[in-house]
């Protein structure tokens, strides 16, 4: 890839990137952990492909904002096919980068086949463990107006069903690892991921103080 043609994607992903989670960071970020996955990779990675999939893979994050019924994978797959189309990228490379970003998705039905689709899934997976991971799962919690955690008002105890950081950590953060494709992914999630689980484990410590006000409660009864 050419510096001009990287400058001209990254002015078109400055135009899309205005959510705080999914920004421009966040998206360097992921073009980081790509490019360590891929050095670190004994097959061969069509790089032009990698670097312009990562760079357009949230385009259509703010639209799936607007208008939840929006699959933000599948939507920024269908973005990318006008917009690469005003480059010098072949039908069969724009089909490349749209398998990318349709499969990068966690929660999504279609699986990532060629190495570069699933280094990007990596590499996006990656940004949401470690201390960002948990920072940016916070960070989305409250934009969306779920709580830290919830419990049961009877018993006092951990709800890990309602929507909450706690069940997102539990749903999909800790699950993450099980999802990874590469082996270069699986060293860096070890690396990050015991940041992540003792933040964690001090959180559910300090919730479950909230056993003093149990012990209060009965009291009054």
């Amino acid at each position: 890839m050419t510096k001009e043609v990287f400058t001209q994607l990254n002015n078109i992903l400055i135009e899309y990137c205005s959510e705080s989670i999914h920004d421009m960071l966040h998206v360097y970020r992921v073009l980081s952990f790509a490019l360590d996955i891929a050095q670190n990779e004994k097959e061969i990675v069509d790089m032009d492909i990698l670097i312009t999939a990562t760079l357009l893979h949230d385009i259509a994050r703010e639209e799936e904002r607007l208008d939840p019924s929006v699959c933000h994978a599948k939507r920024g797959a269908e973005l990318s096919e006008k917009i690469l189309g005003e480059f010098s990228y072949t039908s069969v490379q724009i089909s490349h980068v749209q398998e990318c970003i349709r499969t990068h998705r966690f929660r999504g039905m279609e699986r990532p086949e060629s190495i570069e689709a699933k280094i990007l899934f990596d590499a996006d997976k990656l940004d949401a463990t470690g201390c960002i991971g948990i920072a940016r799962t916070l960070m989305y919690k409250g934009i969306i107006g779920e709580p830290l955690y919830s419990f049961d008002m009877d018993s006092l105890a951990i709800d890990y069903d309602s929507p909450s950081f706690i069940r997102e950590y539990n749903c999909k953060l800790s699950k993450i690892v099980q999802q990874l494709y590469t082996k270069r992914a699986l060293e860096l999630w070890e690396m990050r991921n015991s940041h992540a689980h003792k933040f964690y484990e001090e959180l559910l410590f300090e919730i479950q103080e909230i056993s003093v006000l149990k012990n209060f409660r009965e009291k009054l009864d």
